[in-house]
This record gives C-alpha cells, sequence and structure tokens, in this order.
C-alpha cells in the first residue's frame, strides 16, 4: 500500500530502514555509530546522529563544520532550530563522504523540513567559501530541479484527472488516482534518465492517463474524454487476479488515438511527439513490468513495491507522498505563480492586457506551440530560393552541406537519447527536424541580407565554410531545445564555473549543443547576433536567451584550453602593439558596427566589396596582415560586459570609495588585455573578485574576500563553483583566496604595486555602454509618420561616480558666472584626471593618494630612499596576501599556508638571488 500521511512528530526508527552498508566511507567498525567516541560533542547531536543512521566519520565531520561554520551564525539570519541545523550537517557531511544510509525523505521527517525549508537552510549556511561543497550543492541542485518539475506534474495531474472521471466514491476515486500517479512515477525513474525534462515527463503523463482513462467505466468519464474513447475498449475497471495474472497472453497494448488525442489537445500538446513517446517508450515501459497484456486495472501493490524500490535506489525524496499532502512536499507559502500578460485583440482605448496564470507546463507548451506555428511554412529541407544561391556559388555546396546536417543530425539524435532516456531517439530526430527548418529558414534570410548589403549573389566562401554551418545549425537547435525546457526551469549551465565537471543545471541546455557538435564557443559566438537580426519571428525571452548564451562564452566558455581564440590573441601580439584585440583609447566610443556572420566567419581577412569565389591569397610578403573582425568585435564586448560586472559589484561594497572604480577596471582592463593567459580555463568573474581585492587592498581599504563572494553570490546568472572551484594549475582546483595568493597576485604584483606610487599608471577610459544590439532600433511614435524614438543611451560615466557636487549643472537661459567658468569646463573635458573633475564646481581640493608605506627604516620607499629591497617586497607582499586561517575572518579557504610561504620565498630568490 502506498504510504498513509504522517503526523508531523518524529517517525519510529522502525520506519527509517536504510542500508548501513551502503557507501561506507571507513572501516566496518565505523558503519555503525559509537556514542563513546563523540563525547566531545553535545549530547543531542549524537542522538541526532544515531537517529540519521551516520557512521562515525559522518559525525565527526558534520561536528566540524557546525562549529567551524555555523555555531557563530548571526541567528537573526538562521530562523532555524539546532535540531534542523545539525540534521543539514550531518546531511552535508554524509553527501560529501558518500555515507547516507536514508533516504532524502527519510531526513526531512527526522529533523522536521520540508525540501524547500531544507534547501533554504543549506544555502544560509553557506556563508563562507567552501562551507559547502561543489559536490554538495550540484546534488543539492539536481533535488531542487527535480522536486519543482515534479510538483508542477503533479498540479497538472490533478486538475487533469478531475476533468477525466466523476467517481463519486472517494475510496475508489483514491485508489485510481494513486495507480496512474504510482506507474507514472515508476514510468519515468525507469524509463528517463534526465528526469527534470519538464516537456518529456509531461508527454509520459499523458501516456499513462489513456492507459487508466479507457479502462474506466463510462458512467465515469467526464466530456470530451467519454465520447473520445472508441467503443471498444469500454469496460468495467476489473482486477486481474494474481492467480490468473501469469497467465494471461502478453499481447502489445493498444492505443486509443482518439483519446490520446483528446488528452493532447486539452493540454496544447503535440500529438506527434505523444504517439512517439507511447510507441517507443511507454510500450517498452509495460513490457519491462509485465503489464503489456493486462485488460484490467494494474494492481497498485505492485506498482508501489517496485516503485520504492527505485526510490530507496536513488535514495531521493518519495513523490507518492504527493497525494496525501505530505509536509515535507509542501511548496514554499511565499512562492507566487508565473503570471504572463497575455494580449487581448481588438482593445478598445479603454482595455489593458488581462494577467492570465501560467503554469510552467502551460507557459512550456505555448512556447512550443509558437515555436511550431513559426515554422509551418519552413521545411527541413532547402529551399528553391536556398540551392538558387547554392548553384550561383563558384563551387556548390548543395552536397557538402546534405552530409554535414544528415551526419550531425545522426549525432544529434543519439546524444539525445543518451541524455533523455531509453527509447527516446524518435523525440530527438523531431526536435532535431525542428532545428533543420529554422536553420535552413535564417540561412536563406542572411544570405539575402547579404545579397541587399553587397549586391552579389555569389557567396561561395561562405556557403563552403563549415564553421558557419556547424554553428548556425548549432544555433537554430539550441533556440528549439530552450523552447523545449520551458521557461520557468531555464537556468541552462549558466553561472557555471568554468571548471565545472558537471552540470548543475538542465543537461539539454547550453552549452551542451557545443559539446555534441565539438563545435568551439568562440565560433558559436560569431552566428548568435546575426542569427537573431535575421529571425523576426524570434521571441523576446528566445532573444535574451542566445544574448545569455553569448554572455557565458564571453565569461569563460571562449576561454578553454584549446579555444582558437587564444591563436587570434598570439596573432594579435605577434603582429605588434598597433594590432591589439582592442586598443583602450577606443572603449568610450560607440559599440555600433555593420560586421555580419560573413565577415566574422571569413575573419581576419576583411572580405572585400565583392566576396571573393575562392579562398583569400595569402598576404604578399612585407605586407601587414589585416586585423581580426571577430576578435575586435569580441573584445569590444567583452570590456562592455566586464565593466558592467564590475560596476555592478562595486555597486554593492565600495559605493563610499567612489574613486577606487576607474583603478580597478584599469587594472582589469590591463589584465584581460596583456596577461589574457589569467583567462584559460577560467571564468571573468573570477579577475573582477581578484583585481578588486587588489586595489583594495594596495588602498588601504578593508575589503575582505569573504564580503566580496557574499554579495557576488546575490548578483543574477552566477554560481557558487565560479569561487570555489579555480583553476591553480594543471589539474589542481581550489577556492578564489588560493587563487589570489598563488597565481593572481604572483602574476600582476607589479602592476599593482604601481597604484600605490605617486606617479601611477594612466587610467583606462570607461567603456561607453550603449543598448543591448538586440533590442536598440528606433520605435515609431504612434500617430505619426516620420517621428522617431531611440532607446536612451547609458551615461559613459558611473552613477557612482556621479555625484551633484561632482557634476556641473547647466541652465540655459540663466547667468553661468565668470569666464574662468568656461575654462574649467574645457580643461574638464580635455582631461583624462579623475581628481580634477571631481574638483570642480566649488568642491573641495581632492586627498592626495595615501603613499604605501613599507617600514623600512622608517623610511617610505615610495620617496626614493634607499633600501635592501627584499625585507620590504616580501613585507608588501605578505599584506597583500590574503591570512585565511584568522578566526575572525571566517574564510575556511582551505589555503595551505606554508605551500604560499614557499611559492614566495621562491618568487624572492628568483628577483633577489644571493651573491
Amino acid at each position: 500500500m502506498p504510504p498513509k500521511k504522517r503526523s508531523s512528530g518524529t517517525p519510529q526508527k522502525k520506519e527509517l530502514k536504510g542500508n548501513t552498508k551502503s557507501g561506507s566511507p571507513d572501516s566496518s567498525e565505523n558503519a555503525v555509530l559509537s556514542p563513546e567516541r563523540h563525547k566531545d560533542k553535545e549530547p543531542e547531536f549524537v542522538s541526532l546522529s544515531e537517529e540519521l543512521q551516520a557512521t562515525n566519520p559522518i559525525c565527526d565531520h558534520a561536528w566540524r563544520i557546525w562549529e567551524r561554520e555555523i555555531r557563530s551564525m548571526d541567528k537573526a539570519n538562521m530562523p532555524y532550530s539546532n535540531r534542523q541545523q545539525w540534521g543539514a550537517c550531518l546531511f552535508v557531511a554524509g553527501m560529501e563522504l558518500d555515507g547516507l544510509s536514508l533516504t532524502f525523505t527519510q531526513f526531512l521527517k527526522v529533523v522536521g523540513l520540508s525540501v524547500k525549508q531544507f534547501i533554504s537552510l543549506v544555502r544560509k549556511m553557506d556563508v563562507n567559501v567552501d562551507t559547502i561543497s561543489p559536490k554538495v550543492n550540484i546534488a543539492l541542485k539536481r533535488l531542487e530541479n527535480k522536486y519543482d518539475v515534479t510538483l508542477a506534474l503533479y498540479q497538472r495531474f490533478v486538475k487533469t484527472c478531475e476533468k477525466i472521471s466523476a467517481e463519486p466514491d472517494k475510496a475508489k476515486r483514491t485508489e485510481l488516482w494513486e495507480s496512474s500517479w504510482t506507474m507514472f512515477l515508476l514510468a519515468k525513474g525507469t524509463f528517463l534518465q534526465m528526469e527534470d525534462d519538464l516537456v518529456i515527463a509531461f508527454q509520459l503523463l499523458l501516456c499513462v492517463l489513456e492507459f487508466f482513462t479507457k479502462r474506466f467505466a463510462p458512467s465515469l468519464l467526464l466530456s470530451p474524454y467519454k465520447s473520445a474513447v472508441s467503443s471498444s475498449t469500454l469496460s468495467p475497471p476489473t482486477r486481474t487476479s494474481r492467480r490468473n495474472q501469469g497467465k494471461a497472453k502478453t499481447r502489445p497494448p493498444e492505443m486509443d488515438v482518439q483519446l490520446l488525442e483528446t488528452l493532447c489537445k486539452e493540454s496544447d500538446c503535440s500529438v506527434d511527439e505523444v504517439k512517439n513517446v507511447y510507441q517507443m517508450t511507454f510500450c517498452a515501459f509495460l513490457d519491462s513490468v509485465g503489464l503489456s497484456g493486462l485488460q484490467g486495472l494494474p494492481p497498485l501493490e505492485t506498482l508501489s513495491k517496485q516503485y520504492e524500490e527505485l526510490y530507496h535506489k536513488n535514495k531521493d525524496f518519495d513523490a507518492r507522498l504527493f497525494l496525501v499532502d505530505d509536509e515535507t512536499l509542501s511548496p514554499s507559502k511565499t512562492k507566487v505563480s508565473k503570471v504572463e500578460m497575455t494580449p487581448r485583440k481588438n482593445l478598445s482605448g479603454d482595455d489593458v492586457a488581462i494577467p492570465v496564470p501560467q503554469t510552467p507546463i502551460r507557459a512550456a507548451m505555448n512556447s512550443i506551440h509558437q515555436l511550431r506555428v513559426d515554422l509551418t511554412s519552413a521545411s527541413d529541407q532547402p529551399s528553391s530560393n536556398l540551392l538558387a544561391y547554392y548553384k550561383n556559388c563558384t563551387v556548390d555546396p548543395s552536397e557538402e552541406i546534405r552530409k554535414r546536417v544528415e551526419e550531425l543530425g545522426q549525432v544529434f539524435v543519439e546524444r539525445f537519447a543518451q541524455a533523455v532516456g531509453q527509447h527516446c531517439e524518435g523525440l530527438g530526430r523531431k526536435r532535431f527536424n525542428l532545428g533543420a527548418q529554422l536553420y535552413y529558414k535564417v540561412m536563406e534570410s542572411m544570405l539575402k541580407s547579404e545579397e541587399k548589403r553587397l549586391s552579389v549573389q555569389n557567396f561561395s566562401k561562405l556557403l563552403n565554410n563549415a564553421a558557419f554551418h556547424t554553428s548556425l545549425l548549432a544555433c537554430a537547435l539550441e533556440v528549439v531545445m530552450a523552447t523545449y525546457v520551458g521557461n520557468s526551469f531555464k537556468s541552462g549551465g549558466f553561472g557555471r564555473s568554468s571548471g565545472s565537471s558537471d552540470s548543475v543545471e538542465t543537461d539539454l541546455c547550453f552549452p551542451w549543443i557545443l559539446d555534441v557538435f565539438q563545435l568551439p564557443a568562440f565560433d558559436f559566438y560569431k552566428v548568435i547576433e546575426s542569427f537573431i537580426k535575421a529571425e523576426p519571428t524570434l521571441k523576446h525571452d528566445m532573444m535574451k536567451h542566445l544574448e545569455q548564451c553569448e554572455h557565458v562564452i564571453m565569461e569563460s566558455l571562449a576561454w578553454k584550453m584549446d579555444s582558437p581564440l587564444f591563436d587570434l590573441l598570439k596573432q594579435s601580439r605577434e603582429e605588434g602593439p598597433g594590432e591589439q584585440a582592442e586598443p583602450p583609447a577606443t572603449l568610450n566610443q560607440p559599440l555600433h558596427h555593420n560586421h555580419t556572420a560573413a565577415d566574422l566567419y571569413l575573419s581576419p581577412v576583411r572580405p572585400s566589396r565583392q566576396p571573393p569565389a575562392t579562398e583569400s591569397e595569402p598576404p604578399a610578403p612585407g605586407t601587414k596582415a589585416l586585423r581580426s573582425n571577430s576578435l575586435s568585435l569580441f573584445y569590444k564586448k567583452l570590456y562592455r560586459m566586464a565593466y558592467l560586472r564590475l560596476k555592478t559589484l562595486f555597486s554593492h561594497l565600495l559605493t563610499s570609495h567612489p574613486e577606487l572604480e576607474p583603478i580597478i577596471w584599469t587594472l582589469l582592463q590591463h589584465t584581460l588585455q596583456n596577461e589574457y593567459e589569467l583567462m584559460r580555463d577560467r571564468h571573468l568573474d573570477q579577475l573582477i573578485m581578484s583585481a578588486m581585492y587588489a586595489i583594495c587592498k594596495v588602498k588601504n581599504v578593508d575589503l575582505r574576500f569573504k564580503t566580496i563572494v557574499t554579495a557576488y553570490k546575490e548578483m543574477p546568472n552566477t554560481n557558487q563553483e565560479t569561487f570555489k572551484r579555480v583553476l591553480i594549475r594543471e589539474g589542481q582546483y581550489d577556492s578564489i583566496i588560493v587563487f589570489y595568493n598563488l597565481v593572481f597576485m604572483q602574476k600582476l604584483k607589479t602592476n599593482i604595486l604601481q597604484y600605490s606610487s605617486p606617479r601611477p599608471p594612466p587610467l583606462s577610459p570607461i567603456p561607453r555602454i550603449p543598448c543591448s544590439p538586440y533590442k536598440n532600433s528606433p520605435l515609431r511614435v504612434p500617430g505619426s509618420n516620420n517621428v522617431y524614438v531611440s532607446p536612451l543611451k547609458s551615461s559613459r560615466v558611473s552613477p557612482v561616480v556621479m555625484t551633484p557636487r561632482s557634476r556641473i549643472l547647466i541652465s540655459i537661459g540663466e547667468s553661468f558666472g565668470s569666464a574662468d567658468r568656461f575654462q574649467k569646463i574645457n580643461e574638464m573635458v580635455s582631461s583624462t584626471d579623475w581628481s580634477l573633475k571631481r574638483s570642480l564646481d566649488g568642491g573641495s581640493a581632492p586627498k592626495p593618494l595615501k603613499r604605501l608605506r613599507f617600514d623600512m627604516d622608517g623610511q617610505d620607499e615610495a620617496d626614493g630612499s634607499k633600501s635592501s629591497g627584499e625585507s620590504t617586497l616580501i613585507q608588501k607582499l605578505a599584506e597583500m596576501i590574503i591570512d585565511g586561517c584568522k578566526p575572525k575572518e571566517k574564510i575556511v579557504c582551505s589555503t595551505r599556508t606554508r605551500m604560499q610561504e614557499q611559492k614566495l620565498k621562491e618568487e624572492s630568490v628568483k628577483e633577489h638571488p644571493e651573491p
């Protein structure tokens, strides 16, 4: 029998039947807790450890977490009891040591928390750099995703069942619901490897509902399901006795097409895809559990027993408890359902859009339906117009394009089935066909635009470029895959650290497609902007999704070890300072450009007005190669994104020190331009946080890394792995504190120390931040023919820097003042000295920069006084290194102090060798 609703009190120990042998991290003597070994701990904690069947190593590790991180936390921000916090510590320790015996639900029952409350507690515990390891964070995120998807499916299951059946007997209705929901959970857990795919799981749920509905008595069905069920399948619900069950002849289940179509129509779901799930996945499931030839309703006891085994094997939450409204699965009270504005047609002047609640499933179905509508007239084969472009090429690309699409299609379908689950190749093929339709549609639109721009029809070089085609097809498939994931659960791999070995989000989200096609992220980046501009039916959320893909590429993916970006940068460096990726002097110029995908894929050689019919001739000896369009545009966008990230973090931490922002930006810009190797297999935000800490340290501003990462966690599209798992050296990862001490500061110490000098390096100009290139078209003013309004461009100067005293306000029509006022304005405009600009308008004179004291015989080395150099350098560098072992700092940074000291000594010996 399925579990009944339990009281909120602590359950009896007989309910907690875990496998004490599984995953034991130590010898057999540690498999059972020995209370006498834990007399140094609080008795209530040890007692809870026994209830949760913790081993001795888990108990010790959990107590260390509690004493080191949690005990001294501000209780105002921790509205949980000690017992609940201890339970969370034990769970975290058990996951880290792979020694959990109980399931997640059993754990929640003991500590008295729901799934959402427990996850919230763990996140509140994670106040320092490495309280919660990436391994635990990934596992919890997967649990939360699975819970969110299952909750959405259960809510839709209840609504649909109420519309299908009118069973007056409450007991019978409950049993029918339990049977169908349990069968669905068993099918999902058995045949769907990726259980947090909302759309495929929902399609499987519709198959289960068809299986049960056609076995209901006719009198129990409501319209339109009653009329949809074929008369041949209408029969009263019967039970197959266990004695006769084995004798029943097995035969393939018969699909009631009309009933399945009705279920799909009521749910706005694709009939073709659901039929494919039924035939390929659901039938295979029925056969695997011996229900293929069953004529009546399946035995509830059998289904429940099989799911019980699956649930204990996975050690996650018992989703059957949704049926009894169990407190462990109760959603957050504060959770607000998504509301989407649905416009009404033929609105009068007083009418407004009506908010229509959108459930996650409804939102996903609407997006998928709209995508299919947009592709109604498109084909998964080249159109006649495209074929004409192919024939106009000097080298006809038709056969190569056909073979490439066919080969990539096979790869896509195979990888899709591997990710989603058994017997899902058909679904993968259908999604690929949608992507192929969009691919050909956008390609034709791009070529028409290029023809209009260049007045040519021969695009041989572009259409024979494999990277262009693979990127364009990948972009089309990304739109399809993101549409199917749905807005409610579409966070993709965004925010993942570049060193992450496992996705914390839905597996099919970006950058999954890059791995499938073995496509460098830098190549994919080149097509994004042109793709958006070439597809007018692309919805706003998809534009934002692709723009976010571009951001993820710029922040980490383009900097992978084997990225072609490094080859371009190396080539740019060899060509001399005049061929930098993006000269700093141009940062305050507008971003506007006319580069298309053709320009970027044919880069680094700029295409002429007439695209060449064959590959470009290599430059003649003695002539200078042209600068790469793709590299230049990449760096333009990178600088602007980096500055916006820095500005956002700065506004949370350093508003009282506005003078530091341009200095931090100068250090960051110098690093990206001249020390770009620091980005290899790392993340842009790691350099931003390190630059901020370094400048604050050298300027004697108290800002700790703990404070930086706490603010960073509150920023959108970030992930904790970014500061918890940073590449130190090949194959070695550690926290951002270790990265700063052993890598960043060691590489940039000379440049950093320059900012303590009376003559610091010149400051880099602040990048000009335009509106998104994907939404900056002027809008026509209603009721006018020739009046357009363009989006307001952001100010070049940070709002943090500009204050009422630092701005000169001019009111037209009023007396401005003496002539020297105009002279000051001229000086301000032509000057790059920030202190001069801040001192205008009668403000007080700027404070001189504090000189950095080295405390060598009372002398200031910056004065030019003589000193031995070695001891002062070591002392100053020691000041700049983070002491990760102070109890007050509360940062357990796993920094090996002796390793750092040895590293510094080695560096010192290199700089000051002994005579």
